[in-house]
């Protein structure tokens, strides 16, 4: 019992991992809606391109994060 108290002890204070647009390389991704996630399927919007959709990438909050450039064709 005292292993699963200090799991959810561990996982209230751990710090989110940073969310990254899958079109353009932002971090500037915020959760739309205030249900999003919680009763409805998260949904989320890129505030640089104008991204909508449910896929997002996360990252390990101890990686050093760089804004992803898009390939050139």
């Amino acid at each position: 019992m005292n292993d699963f108290l200090e799991t959810m002890k561990h996982l209230k204070h751990s710090v989110a991992s940073p969310i990254i647009c899958p079109v353009c390389g932002s971090m500037r991704v915020r959760q739309k809606g205030s249900l999003s996630g919680w009763l409805l399927p998260a949904v989320y919007s890129c505030e640089d391109c104008g991204y909508l959709g449910s896929l997002v990438l996360e990252a390990d909050s101890d990686e050093k994060l760089e804004k992803i450039e898009p390939k050139k064709q």
